[in-house]
């Protein structure tokens, strides 16, 4: 049985009941970037929404075919500079070593308290008088005596956060399953007439005896990414025969589980219980109700109740006898406990940066005199973040000249303040303007310092960390905020010190995250802290035509410099031949962008046109080879995934008994050989979701037929707005463009982080 389903490359989250029966994603991390399975377009009918199905068109100026411009460099995007497999994985442990101290914290909070052990002090020493005189051990007298002055005592060392591991440590892989138990485990899968190459991927994920696990709970291979559950039916018939059926108890905690999960890489935090019990009944669960309580009964999925608000309703008033009066709507939620400990560990440390005053960083004379030197939106930004610990900032990409400009003046200020970008391409692009747009005095000019995301948690790229385990940083600037899911942005908030400022910048208007939640438009709407929108403009046509994709209006823009073309295709044969033709000679020769610094933007990896279509036809005309090595050879342009969600351009540069060895950003990069398959693809045609973050001179849109319904409005805006002087539109779907510009937002998610900050944070107003 296949593990790996066709499914689109770059779906969205879409309604849970869409989540839930969707396709499982694509198995190779390569692919899950895109936070959906990469499937073909067309037959794409429920994508979730992550960043999928977004419309995706310019204006309708049909220039020459031969007009497209870079717009940044975008060829050598990697990640970071310490060795890619090692870089990876240190994200991964410290993803781990934060989610377990969430855990910790969260297991002190409900333990039992024993009467005053909490208290310290004379209202313990108070405490112990009483029970001495209670128990009869002390006369009263001699208890309420005025007591002799003690000495004072030394203050207790502050308990202080776990310290992270260093990149090189956390960077130790874990360790392979012991051969005997990946020996026992195929034995297993054989008996029940499943592929034995799982065998490695279910010991890793089953531990120790996971024979015996599978063998007790056959449906446990449904936890193996890409398994889905009629093939898991399937195995559990073969090993248990008669005793299998669907009513199994065991099948409807794996369903249960199984549809969170697929409702996760949808972007949701949780689903509403109707429409996982919907979607339970769907699978052929025959009873919902009682699967999804086994669930919750062992552990496997928390349960919430939260309050609805209805906007403009009336608070609820208490009736004259005292008791409330008519009951407040709730919504009964179930969730992974995974993202349920994220996204409470999240709010809780919002609420600690919305409610504390930042530390008296600069004088107030110095800030005044800061956003005094500055204009306009970037003045409104600096006023709002010296005074206050969160802020968020919006606009286009040439908003971040501001945030740009915020670093800089704090940094002159004596603050420890950094950026944070998404991606490697975002990091070139940041430091850019600050240099040029800055005041020339000595205490600035010490450089941008910017890190990605990743490379700060991990510890590679940043800063580093205090005595305490925070990030050793006054202020933090995160661009490509709606970038964040909610695992990371609770690692994030929970590593800043006491007393930090942290600013989360974006554009509102792009694809949301891979992962699981949207927590940039989730605290836009909540109005906890400040929001400064940037009155920057885009400028040119590019900034024309994708400022009104943003409000819903596909225009048609002036492109006197062939700025935005457009290239209409019958069908996706014709679409591929075309962008071949684009990005090998009409770009280059008419624009003066060479083929290194254009990429190829399309819905989805699968399809006779989505990236794999793309990229093979782009390898046979821009570096042929045998590609002996995975299919690879020197000078292959790649997209690099160490882990889901994330992608590192690179360029391949040799393949040895190491494994490949790649460029990314200038920083080399050893694949081993066995992470090639699942980690590497070809890099010449990327989904907007593996392109955002980053600019290229020059981009090309490839729109075919069958990518119709794969679009929509954030597709689109993410898509075009990769260009940065010039952008052809391969322009196969017809009316279907601004029928999604102007009509298919973005799929709703469903989360619980709006609730949870309604309790801790009063509404700015």
């Amino acid at each position: 049985m296949s593990t790996e389903p066709e499914t689109t490359e770059e779906a969205e989250p879409g309604t849970p009941g869409a989540a839930a029966e969707g396709d499982t994603p694509d198995t190779d991390p390569a692919a899950a970037e895109d936070n959906t399975p990469d499937t073909d377009p067309a037959a794409e009918g429920g994508r979730s929404e992550a960043g999928t199905a977004e419309s995706e068109t310019a204006n309708p100026n049909t220039a020459d075919p031969d007009t497209t411009d870079p717009d940044t460099a975008g060829a050598g995007e990697a990640d970071e500079a310490a060795p890619q497999l090692s870089e990876a994985e240190a994200e991964l442990a410290a993803q781990r070593l934060e989610r377990e101290r969430i855990e910790r914290r969260k297991a002190e909070k409900k333990a039992p308290i024993e009467a005053g052990g909490k208290l310290s002090g004379k209202a313990a020493d108070l405490l112990a008088a009483v029970r001495a005189v209670e128990s009869g051990e002390k006369p009263v007298a001699a208890v309420f005596a005025e007591p002799e002055p003690a000495p004072r005592r030394t203050a207790p060392e502050p308990v202080r956060r776990p310290k992270p591991v260093s990149a090189e440590a956390a960077a130790a892989p874990a360790p392979a399953p012991a051969p005997e138990t990946v020996q026992a485990v195929r034995q297993v899968l054989t008996a029940g007439g499943a592929p034995d190459a799982l065998a490695l991927q279910v010991a890793a994920v089953l531990g120790e005896a996971a024979d015996e696990r599978l063998r007790a709970d056959p449906w446990q291979l449904l936890r193996v990414t890409g398994v889905r559950p009629e093939q898991a039916d399937g195995f559990a018939r073969a090993l248990l025969g008669a005793e299998c059926g669907p009513d199994d108890e065991r099948r409807g905690r794996a369903f249960t589980v199984w549809l969170l999960e697929q409702a996760a890489l949808a972007g949701h935090t949780a689903l509403e219980a109707p429409a996982l019990t919907a979607a339970l009944a769907q699978r052929g669960v025959p009873d919902p109700d009682t699967a999804l309580q086994s669930a919750l009964a062992e552990g496997e999925a928390l349960v919430f109740q939260d309050a609805l608000e209805e906007p403009g309703a009336p608070a609820p008033q208490e009736s004259d006898e005292g008791d409330e009066g008519e009951e407040r709507p709730v919504r009964v939620l179930v969730g992974l406990e995974r993202y349920a400990l994220a996204e409470e560990s999240l709010a809780d440390g919002l609420a600690r940066l919305v409610n504390s005053v930042p530390k008296e960083d600069g004088s107030a004379e110095g800030w005044e005199r800061a956003a005094a030197s500055a204009r306009g939106s970037t003045a409104e930004l600096i006023r709002a973040v010296a005074g206050h610990g969160l802020v968020l900032h919006t606009g286009g990409e040439a908003s971040r000249v501001e945030a740009a400009r915020l670093v800089w003046e704090a940094r002159g200020l004596g603050l420890r303040a950094w950026a944070a970008v998404h991606s490697p391409l975002g990091r070139d692009g940041f430091a850019a303007p600050a240099q040029s747009d800055l005041p020339d005095t000595p205490s600035q000019r010490t450089g941008p310092a910017v890190a990605t995301v990743a490379g700060l948690l991990s510890g590679a790229e940043g800063p580093g960390r205090d005595a305490d385990g925070a990030l050793d940083l006054d202020l933090l600037v995160v661009l490509d905020a709606p970038q964040l899911d909610v695992e990371k942005a609770a690692l994030l908030v929970e590593s800043l010190p006491d007393g930090a400022r942290l600013v989360l910048s974006g554009d509102p208007a792009v694809l949301w995250s891979v992962g699981p939640g949207r927590v940039f438009a989730d605290l836009l709407a909540a109005r906890v802290c400040p929001q400064i929108a940037s009155r920057v403009p885009d400028l040119g046509p590019l900034g024309e035509l994708v400022s009104g994709i943003g409000v819903g209006e596909l225009n048609q823009v002036e492109a006197p410099g062939k700025e935005v073309v457009i290239v209409p295709v019958r069908d996706a044969g014709e679409a591929v031949h075309r962008t071949v033709q684009l990005v090998a000679d009409s770009v280059p020769r008419a624009i003066g962008v060479p083929s290194e610094q254009t990429v190829v933007i399309t819905p989805g990896h699968g399809g006779a046109a989505g990236t794999r279509a793309l990229n093979a036809a782009l390898k046979e005309r821009l570096n042929p080879g045998p590609g002996r090595f995975g299919g690879f050879d020197p000078g292959d342009r790649v997209a690099y995934s160490p882990v889901p969600g994330r992608t590192l351009p690179g360029q391949v540069v040799k393949a040895d008994a190491e494994g490949l060895h790649l460029s990314c950003s200038g920083a080399p990069v050893v694949v081993p050989r066995e992470w090639v398959e699942q980690c590497v693809r070809h890099g010449w045609a990327l989904t907007a979701h593996q392109a955002v973050g980053g600019r290229w001179p020059a981009v090309v849109v490839v729109l075919p037929g069958d990518a119709a319904q794969a679009l929509s409005r954030p597709w689109v805006y993410t898509a075009f707005s990769r260009a940065g002087r010039h952008l052809s539109v391969v322009h196969g779907v017809e009316q279907a463009l601004p029928r999604a510009v102007a009509e298919v937002t973005a799929k709703p998610r469903t989360t619980r982080l709006p609730v949870l900050l309604g309790t801790q944070v009063p509404a700015a107003g």
